[in-house]
C-alpha cells in the first residue's frame, strides 16, 4: 500500500463462514454493493461529507444499508489516513450535579454520529486551572469543549492549539474557536418578574460564591431586571455551591437587622435545597412566609417539598450545539456563536408575601 492510498478495511472471511469462526466483519464494499453506490459515496456519507457531492436521497440508502448490515468503520485506520483521533475532550467544573451529566450525553450523542468519541474530565480545580490530563492534548484530541469554566482555567489546554469550544462562557474571549451558551440572563428576568408579579419587593439573591461568567451574568440581570421595579430592596448573600452553604447563607439573610426579604433567588437548585431547610428551621413556611426559587431544573427541584420554581436550562440541547459547533470548526466551517433559550417553571415554592391579600395559607408548608 503507498502512502497515499486508504488504509483497507483489513482481510475478511466469506460471508457465511464455516461454523465456528467469527462473523465477517462487515466492510464499506458490503455497503456500498448493498447501496448500489461506489465506496467513494459511502466514504462521503458516512463521513458526513456528502452535501453538494451525493443526493440527500442515495444518502439515506446509504445510512440505511450501513444501519441494517450492522456496518462499524475501522477508526484506526481512518485515524492513520486522516491523522485525527476522533476524540474530544469535555471539560467541566465538578461532576457535583447532573447537568454536566446532561451536556457530556448531549455532547456524546452528536459525536458518535460524527464517529467521535468524547473523553469527559472533570476539572480537579473546579473552575480554577484545568491542567492538561494528557502529556500532550495535541496528540491525543482533535479538539475541546469547556462548559462554565473560568476564563482563564484553560490556558494548559489552549496552549496545545486545539480547536476549542466555549460553553456558559464569555462570549468576548477571542481565543475560543467557537461559543455556544444558554440564556442566563433571560433566565434571571424571567425570575424577578415571576416574583414582582406576585407582589415581592423585599428580595434577597443567594449568590454563588464563584467567580465565573455565568453567575457574574445573573448578579448583573438581576440587578438590572429590579432597578425600575419602586420599592424594590435586593440584597446579595454570596453561598457556596452547596446544600449546607445554601443553608446558612439563607439562615444569615433571613436573621439579619431589619425587614426580612420576602423571597429568596437563588443562583442553582442545590443552593436553594440548602435554603429552604433554613426557612423550615426558623419555624418559617414556604411558600407562605417565604418565597424560594432556585435555576437548572436539577432532579432535586422536584425532590423538595413544596416543589422549586426554577429555571429550566436545556441541559442535553447545550451539549449537543456545543459537539456541532465543534464538528463545524473542525470541518472548517464558521461556527456562529449560539444561545439557546431558558423556560420559567413555576411550582409550589413561590407565592404572594405574607402582607398581601392574595396570599392564601396553604397546610403543611
Amino acid at each position: 500500500m503507498t502512502s497515499h492510498e486508504a488504509a483497507p478495511d483489513g482481510p475478511q472471511p466469506p460471508p457465511g463462514g464455516a461454523p465456528g469462526r467469527a462473523a465477517a466483519r462487515v466492510t464499506s464494499r458490503d455497503v456500498a454493493r448493498a447501496a448500489g453506490v461506489s465506496q467513494a459515496a459511502v466514504s462521503l456519507v458516512l463521513g458526513d461529507k456528502w452535501r453538494g457531492r451525493v443526493s440527500s436521497g442515495k444518502a439515506e440508502v446509504v445510512r440505511a444499508a450501513a444501519r441494517e448490515l450492522g456496518y462499524r468503520p475501522n477508526l484506526a485506520a481512518r485515524s492513520l489516513r486522516t491523522g485525527r483521533t476522533r476524540t474530544a475532550l469535555l471539560v467541566v467544573p465538578a461532576l457535583t450535579t447532573e447537568f454536566f451529566a446532561r451536556v457530556y450525553t448531549g455532547a456524546a450523542r452528536i459525536a458518535a454520529d460524527h464517529d467521535f468519541g468524547v473523553v469527559l474530565y472533570p476539572s480537579p480545580e473546579g473552575t480554577g486551572p484545568a491542567p492538561d490530563p494528557f502529556d500532550s492534548a495535541s496528540a491525543a484530541l482533535d479538539g475541546v469543549i469547556a462548559s462554565s469554566m473560568a476564563a482563564d482555567a484553560l490556558t494548559a489546554l489552549r496552549s496545545a492549539g486545539l480547536p476549542l469550544v466555549m460553553l456558559d462562557s464569555d462570549p468576548a474571549d477571542r481565543t475560543a474557536s467557537a461559543a455556544v451558551n444558554l440564556d442566563i440572563a433571560d433566565g434571571v428576568r424571567q425570575l424577578a418578574t415571576h416574583l414582582t408579579d406576585l407582589g415581592h419587593r423585599r428580595i434577597t439573591h443567594l449568590a454563588a460564591d464563584v467567580d465565573s461568567w455565568t453567575f457574574a451574568v445573573r448578579a448583573r440581570a438581576l440587578t438590572d431586571a429590579l432597578a425600575d421595579i419602586p420599592g424594590t430592596v435586593l440584597r446579595r448573600q454570596p453561598a457556596a455551591l452547596g446544600v449546607d452553604a445554601g443553608l446558612r447563607a439563607a439562615h444569615a439573610a433571613l436573621t439579619a437587622p431589619g425587614p426580612r426579604p420576602t423571597a429568596l433567588l437563588c443562583d442553582d437548585d442545590i443552593i436553594a435545597a440548602g435554603a429552604c431547610k433554613a426557612v423550615r428551621r426558623l419555624g418559617l413556611r414556604i411558600p407562605e412566609d417565604i418565597s424560594v426559587t432556585g435555576f437548572d431544573d436539577l432532579a432535586l427541584a422536584v425532590a423538595v417539598e413544596p416543589e422549586l420554581t426554577t429555571v429550566r436550562l436545556p441541559a442535553e440541547e447545550f451539549g449537543e450545539a456545543g459537539m456541532r459547533a465543534l464538528m463545524a470548526v473542525l470541518d472548517g466551517t464558521p461556527a456562529d456563536a449560539a444561545t439557546l433559550p431558558v423556560a420559567l417553571v413555576p411550582r409550589g415554592s413561590t407565592a404572594p408575601p405574607p402582607d398581601s391579600p392574595h396570599n392564601t395559607a396553604r397546610p403543611g408548608g
